[in-house]
């Protein structure tokens, strides 16, 4: 009996005292994650989710296309322009990663996979043409036996590409971007 009382003390203590289990991702309100304002969901999600790959996938496919000279795998949702693209450049030889962003210079980009993350430089690419006040293609080139490229074809399910200010770009790595960097190798 006198351990039940215990028990029970102990119980009414902590209920009294206030402390509440921490809240999680999913326990805060949309407009906390920005969903109702003009943050981008992704980022905020970012800053507030302990680990990257409890962020939500960037809506979209991969779709692959041979081209001259190479082949390239696009990111994006159907018929809109793509999002992300991995180009096989055989001519360099080198895998491309290319992104539209504002900017006139090179830009800080980083690609986190489930085993690595790498900090690059992401320049404008070669005749790229920006419309007034518009975006740019930047293009980050890749040595075909650079071991990032590896980790980004295999790694778990997803990898994260940050580009100076554009939203991050959680992506799938499917067997598309695999097919691209072997295309290359």
């Amino acid at each position: 009996m006198k351990i039940n009382s215990a028990l029970l003390l102990l119980a009414s203590i902590v209920l009294l005292s206030g402390s509440a289990p921490a809240q999680t991702l999913g326990d805060l309100p949309a407009q906390t994650l920005g969903q109702n304002s003009g943050q981008n969901s992704a980022q905020t999600a970012r800053a507030l989710a302990p680990d990257w790959r409890d962020l939500p996938q960037t809506p979209g496919a991969w779709t692959y296309a041979a081209e001259p000279g190479g082949s390239a795998a696009r990111f994006g949702l159907p018929g809109a322009l793509p999002l992300v693209v991995l180009r096989c450049d055989k001519v360099r030889p080198a895998v491309l990663i290319q992104r539209q962003s504002l900017g006139s210079g090179a830009l800080p980009a980083t690609i986190t996979t489930s085993s690595s993350a790498r900090r690059l430089v992401a320049a404008p690419a070669r005749g790229s043409q920006r419309a007034q006040n518009g975006p740019i293609l930047f293009e980050i080139a890749l040595n075909t036996a650079d071991p990032l490229l590896d980790a980004m074809a295999f790694s778990r399910g997803r990898f994260l590409f940050e580009l100076g200010g554009a939203p991050a770009l959680v992506l799938p790595a499917w067997a598309e971007v695999g097919r691209v960097i072997e295309d290359c190798r």
